[in-house]
């Protein structure tokens, strides 16, 4: 042991190459169980497809079901439910050209942003004031927030249903504008809270040495350095807006003011009878703004949440 000792000492570079080779084995031994490619096949290849399978299968629904002729959606008995032999684009016709659909399609756009950037805006003013301004109860502020996130929206439509009316918003885009940021600021501003906290507080401390304002470091510094959490946060805001059916159908009634949500559900079924080409088509084309979304920005979505429930 001695020998060995003396001889890394005047050698450093012979002890450096067997602590490479020495971490080299044990990183080659620690994963050598993902080598085989049967251990591979069960740990990696069939739990990827799984998960592959069943979050594409209702994509996969919805676009089968959107081409298949009316003859075919009726006969429940004859022929493959997965597979279409005779694809027609005719519901796609419909939907697009006999119907209100992109009437509808943009109200919906309108209606997301316009909320989503209400709710961004008072969301980056509340989590920088809990955060980053140090006074006495901030914590029990950010909490009672999450907490008025929990309130499920359908305890909270029916009084927002009143001041709706009393203001003479009923059935206009601004009646779902005012109400979204009601379940859209609390959770946006606990998203924004946790990654404000990763930002280093000496960042914020030299420049007020310098003679920065608060409103200059939150515009100059925070929110430059928080682009991650405000894309998260918007993505998610954004996509609660697109989605959202119980105020949109309690507070719009008229047909070109709907959004797509309540549209596809009230326009194309007529009784019992349920036009499943065009119900199917018109949730297809409507998911496809988020999926085009969320594959743009999913990594600094992934990243913002990571810092968000770290804190």
């Amino acid at each position: 042991m001695t020998t060995t000792a003396g001889t890394d000492l005047k050698n450093p570079a012979a002890s450096g190459a067997f602590s490479r080779s020495a971490a080299k084995d044990d990183h080659s031994e620690g994963m050598s169980y993902l080598e085989s490619l049967p251990r591979k096949t069960v740990t990696v290849y069939i739990p990827l497809f799984i998960i592959v399978v069943v979050l594409l299968f209702p994509f996969y629904w919805m676009f089968i079901t959107s081409i298949k002729p009316d003859q075919d959606l009726l006969d429940l008995h004859g022929g493959n439910p997965l597979w279409v032999s005779e694809p027609t684009f005719r519901h796609f016709y419909k939907l697009l050209f006999e119907s209100n659909y992109p009437t509808w399609l943009w109200n919906t756009m309108f209606v997301a942003v316009c909320a989503t950037f209400l709710s961004i805006v008072a969301s980056v003013l509340a989590a920088y004031a809990i955060t980053r301004i140090r006074y006495k109860g901030a914590q029990t502020v950010g909490g009672l927030i999450f907490l008025a996130y929990l309130v499920p929206p359908s305890i909270l439509f029916i009084p927002l249903s009143t001041i709706i009316h009393v203001y003479g918003l009923f059935d206009t885009p601004f009646a779902l504008i005012l109400t979204y940021p009601t379940i859209l600021i609390p959770f946006c501003t606990w998203l924004l809270m946790g990654y404000f906290k990763t930002i280093p507080y000496e960042l914020e401390e030299c420049a007020l040495i310098d003679g920065a304002s608060r409103w200059q470091i939150l515009v100059k510094i925070i929110i430059p350095l928080a682009i991650p959490g405000l894309i998260s946060a918007f993505i998610f805001a954004f996509t609660l807006c697109w989605n959202e059916f119980i105020y949109a159908l309690t507070f719009i009634s008229s047909n070109p003011n709907k959004t797509v949500p309540t549209a596809i559900v009230s326009e194309f079924v007529d009784g019992d009878v349920f036009r499943w080409g065009s119900l199917m088509a018109g949730a297809l084309v409507g998911s496809l703004p988020l999926v085009i979304l969320y594959a743009f920005f999913v990594e600094h979505y992934v990243s913002a949440m990571t810092g968000a429930v770290k804190e």
